[in-house]
């Protein structure tokens, strides 16, 4: 299987929420993984905040810095290039869609023009509901609660 990891489910474990250990299980066992340089930016953003607004000691967050940095230089990184941003400003199935989850299912559909039978790795009730209209399959299964960020 070939996973498209969508920020929501890599955040969950770099944050070891629940759901967390499925979603880096799902990665570890994956044959490739492709993501969008918008996971890595989300995934250090929600670093930088939790630091700044929610208490995280500026070590836990390097530490979780390092566990994304270490598992991103084995992924497939794809640029917003302008095939990607011309088809985040199309309509999608489930709409509305916001700007970053269109970017993330814009990438999705690119990489799978690349990739037959992509999955998407999500935790997000709008961008599962979306990529399963799309023809995507969807993991972790059955849904874990669903997030958005």
């Amino acid at each position: 299987m070939i996973a498209y990891a969508e920020s929501s489910a890599v955040l969950s474990w770099l944050l070891g929420e629940e759901g967390g250990g499925r979603v880096r299980d799902i990665l570890a066992g994956a044959d490739a993984v492709i993501a969008s340089e918008l996971t890595v930016i989300e995934c250090e953003r929600c670093l930088l905040r939790a630091v700044a607004t929610e208490g995280m000691p500026e070590a836990t967050a390097a530490d979780r810095r390092a566990r994304l940095r270490s598992a991103v230089v084995h992924w497939s990184l794809l640029a917003l290039g302008a095939d990607v941003l011309e088809r985040a400003r199309r309509p999608f199935p489930m709409e509305p869609v916001r700007t970053l989850d269109a970017l993330h299912l814009g990438t999705a559909i690119v990489a799978r023009g690349a990739v037959a039978n992509l999955a998407v790795v999500s935790l997000d009730r709008r961008i599962r509901d979306n990529a399963s209209q799309l023809g995507f399959e969807i993991r972790p299964q059955p849904a874990n609660t669903p997030r958005t960020i």
